[in-house]
């Protein structure tokens, strides 16, 4: 049973199917993504404990694979108790689904380099929070997704601006920010993490990408960066999952300074959006087929690095509920280029609908590969149908 089922999920039920799995997909509207790939479908708010409970016990499913952080997070403590896998763990994705708990395991319990930061439940408190951490700062609701609710603040006069923007991009009913240390970083990676049942923890090549808002844009594989900053962020990596528990991929975001080291910075216990790039041929297995392999506990003897490679997403200028395309064959006239239209049913300004992703031989131009994704997914658009 998959709780959420967006693009992500999509292409995590696809890698199922080829495995002979039976997939209930799970939403809060109906013909989301996954559930145009998937066997059943059930449309109700995963904040709804009952309705949740209501759907478990109505499929009695194997495994229960939560795809985004909108869900009644504790109920999934009692699907474990009734012997029902929870992907990686009840006690990982309670975790990881507020900003809070995971940023205490990080740097109180585990000790590792963050960012320095502050909690506000009011307005007050984010002013004070504001002026002890010290401007510039980044503001994020605890409970969001694909940067909804997150903002740079450089001064006092944004304040308001941007409390407001935090709580209107809150998921959940968690009302709480995290004011953060703004880091002057060089770059930032997503570094996606296998656990497995029976085996070592494996790692992709590190994944490059570029935000805006928060929300990713485009990302690359492989990052070129210093070997010992790769192992730093490795070890970070395995320690923080090893505490949390379970089998899957985590997809695990890192700071990188060049003169001040790796800053750990957010974590995610399923599939990264940043690591669609993996669709593109990039390694041996995608992230997906990661996913799904360590959630069954079949065996991934390696991931190796094939190709070099680049995603840019497609996002909709315009309101539809009747979202069709234009551009699809200025993509599909490239080289080694392939086109991924998510088939989400409403289109909305901003909204992310769909993704180009690109490869190349291991020691071509990867900036030149990047400038070719994005020129390519520039010329799709989303119109009314």
């Amino acid at each position: 049973m998959l709780l959420g089922s967006g693009e992500l999920g999509k292409e995590f039920v696809i890698a199922c199917k080829r495995k002979g799995q039976y997939v209930i997909a799970c939403d809060s509207y109906n013909n989301a993504p996954a559930m145009q790939v998937a066997d059943e479908r059930e449309v109700f708010s995963m904040l709804d404990g009952d309705a949740l409970a209501a759907a478990v016990a109505k499929h009695n499913p194997d495994i229960i694979v939560p795809e985004i952080e909108a869900i009644r997070t504790e109920k999934l403590y009692d699907f474990e108790k009734q012997g029902i896998q929870v992907v990686p763990s009840a006690r990982a994705v309670n975790f990881t689904m507020n900003r809070k708990a995971i940023r205490e395991l990080a740097h109180t319990e585990l000790g590792l380099k963050t960012a320095n930061y502050k909690y506000a439940k009011t307005i007050e408190e984010f002013k004070a929070a504001a002026e002890e951490i010290g401007y510039p700062f980044i503001v994020k609701p605890l409970m969001s997704s694909s940067g909804h609710g997150q903002s740079k603040v450089d001064s006092p006069a944004e304040l308001e601006a941007a409390w407001k923007c935090a709580a209107e991009g809150a998921r959940g009913d968690i009302k709480e920010v995290i004011v953060e240390q703004f880091i002057k970083f060089d770059y930032e990676i997503t570094l996606l993490t296998v656990t497995q049942r029976n085996g070592e923890t494996l790692f992709c090549g590190p994944i490059g990408h570029v935000q805006k808002g928060g929300d990713y844009r485009e990302s690359f594989q492989p990052m070129p960066m210093n070997p010992e900053h790769l192992a730093e962020a490795q070890r970070m990596a395995k320690e923080v999952t090893k505490a949390l528990t379970g089998a899957g991929i985590w997809g695990v975001e890192f700071f990188i300074s060049n003169t001040e080291g790796v800053y750990f910075s957010e974590l995610s216990p399923r599939p990264h959006d940043t690591g669609m790039v993996t669709l593109a041929g990039t390694q041996n297995l995608s992230e997906f087929e990661l996913h799904c392999r360590a959630v069954l506990g079949l065996p991934i003897p390696e991931i190796t690095q094939e190709k070099i490679g680049a995603s840019a997403v497609i996002l909709s200028e315009i309101e539809t509920d009747k979202p069709d395309y234009t551009g699809i064959e200025s993509v599909t006239e490239n080289t080694n280029t392939y086109l991924r239209i998510f088939g989400k049913p409403v289109a909305h300004v901003g909204r992310r609908m769909g993704v180009v992703v690109c490869y190349d031989k291991i020691g071509a131009d990867l900036n030149a590969l990047r400038d070719k994704c994005k020129a390519a997914a520039a010329k799709v658009k989303v119109v009314k149908g």
